[in-house]
């Protein structure tokens, strides 16, 4: 059983001490080890860790990790795990039954509630609102018939909400750890809120195209993102995760940028700045904008606003140490309903998404780069109104667009895109409306005319269209409608 100057091994696999066996050997601190006399185990490990190899160095660690917790060594213990897992991320060890001594202390439930994956309800409900904001995005940028700067902007301001939306429930769920490239994957659009939406606002209420000094909203993303890419970005995984676990080590959030001081703070700066732009170009340029496209920008405008006050709330938390609770939950919740409001009205209201624009199919812009002004479109409804309530165009049996679009003295396209954008009609619709209001109005007078010849006198060709046009409007035939108002 004994051989001179090696350890043998005995019957039960732990190896037997002999006079002339090396005391400070890693094979006596594992039977130390094995035989729970931790004692004598630690000091023989620490002895082997220096000279060890990288495989060598894992082994040791884990025993010196479960050594000093079963000697109820908490902090020391959590200090191996960390140099451990700088080397061999995973955390599964930490479920290891050995640490059931300290699992309660404060250092082990910080650490493994950081690095064991989980799950909950926030981070599914932000999974799936990041999945429907990047089919969102992906709606609003192929389809190139909408106006292609509107189009980029509002297809890139819900993509990095999305983007983040996803950074969050990462973290949330640890995963970051398993994913390292996705460590402050949306940090470096945190400058880009504030340019993308006043920029999209000021082509879709100017109708004016962006041009190259615009670029200059873009500098501090720029700057922002070369800095990650020198500090972060340019890192391998195992790099990152070792950033991590040295900012957990710390007691900080992993997630957080080191610079989140300063971070925090000029983003807040800039997201106050813009949506005072935003608000100036709001109040500035209503004229030529339908009530259900005001009542969406500022619906969009609202949301925005309400979360720079709840960021500036957040980020005075966070910077504090407080980085849960109903003020972590609130921007994210909020960039959720600007992502999910967007999504609605791509799908139920899309001609909102057009500002000066008017669409005609989901999705799809009818007016793109329209040559009316705000002056114009003004006027020319001017005098739409006149030639309707005073000249009473629509008399004309052969009314057609081009005609009118002829008394205007414009075009065709922009006689179109007037009646749609200020009354809310197609052509069609506003030809009618006038004629059965002059209709009703004849049929509730004491004169010799007869329906058909009423029919005739408004502008129709024949007594079925008077009657169709009629009921859809009064919900009564012509007849019902005489009826009452001789009754009345």
């Amino acid at each position: 059983m004994f051989a001179y100057g090696i350890v043998v091994k005995s019957y039960t696999g732990i190896p037997t001490p002999t006079a002339e066996t090396f005391k400070d050997s890693l094979d006596w601190a594992d039977y130390y080890f094995n035989i729970h006399r931790f004692e004598d185990a630690v000091p023989l490990y620490k002895k082997n860790l220096e000279d060890s190899d990288k495989e060598q160095k894992i082994h040791v660690l884990k025993k010196l990790a479960l050594s000093e917790a079963a000697m109820d060594h908490p902090e020391e213990s959590i200090s191996y795990i960390y140099d451990y897992f700088k080397i061999d991320f995973h955390p599964t060890f930490l479920l290891h039954e050995d640490f059931d001594g300290i699992r309660k202390e404060q250092g082990f439930v910080k650490l493994s509630g950081t690095v064991l994956p989980k799950f909950t309800v926030w981070s599914i409900f932000y999974f799936f609102v990041s999945l429907i904001g990047f089919y969102i995005t992906f709606v609003l940028l192929i389809n190139k018939r909408i106006d292609k700067q509107a189009r980029i902007l509002i297809g890139s301001f819900v993509f990095i909400h999305s983007l983040f939306i996803l950074n969050i429930c990462v973290n949330q769920t640890n995963y970051v750890f398993e994913f390292p490239h996705t460590y402050l994957m949306s940090t470096w659009s945190s400058f880009l809120y504030g340019p993308l939406l006043f920029l999209y606002f000021k082509r879709v209420s100017k109708s004016t195209d962006l041009n190259k000094k615009d670029l200059w909203h873009f500098l501090p993303t720029l700057i922002l993102t070369i800095y990650l890419i020198v500090t972060v970005y340019g890192f391998s995984g195992s790099q990152k995760v070792i950033q991590m676990l040295q900012r957990l080590e710390e007691g900080l959030n992993p997630g957080d940028s080191t610079k989140l001081l300063l971070l925090v703070v000029l983003k807040a700066i800039s997201l106050g700045v813009y949506a005072f732009f935003v608000h100036l170009i709001l109040t500035r340029n209503k004229n030529g904008l339908s009530k259900k496209t005001r009542i969406w920008q500022k619906n969009i405008y609202l949301i925005h606003v309400s979360y720079v006050v709840v960021y500036i709330v957040y980020g005075v938390y966070i910077t504090a140490g407080v980085n849960s609770g109903v003020f972590y939950h609130a921007p994210i919740v909020l960039m959720s309903t600007m992502v999910l409001y967007v999504g609605y009205a791509a799908n139920v209201q899309p001609d909102v998404f057009s500002g000066l624009y008017s669409y005609t199919n989901r999705l799809f812009p009818k007016y793109v780069k329209s040559g009316l002004t705000d002056s114009l479109s003004q006027e020319l409804k001017n005098n739409l109104k006149h030639l309707f309530q005073k000249e009473k165009l629509y008399r004309n049996n052969d009314i057609n667009l081009d005609m009118v679009a002829e008394k205007l003295d414009t075009t065709r396209h922009n006689t179109s895109q007037l009646i749609n954008e200020h009354f809310n009609m197609s052509f069609r619709e506003f030809v009618n409306s006038h004629r059965i209001q002059e209709a009703k109005e004849l049929l509730e007078q004491e004169n010799e005319l007869n329906i058909i010849d009423i029919a005739y006198e408004v502008g129709y060709n024949n007594k079925v269209s008077f009657n169709k046009a009629f009921k859809k409007d009064t919900q009564l035939t012509p007849s019902e409608y005489l009826y009452r108002a001789k009754q009345g």
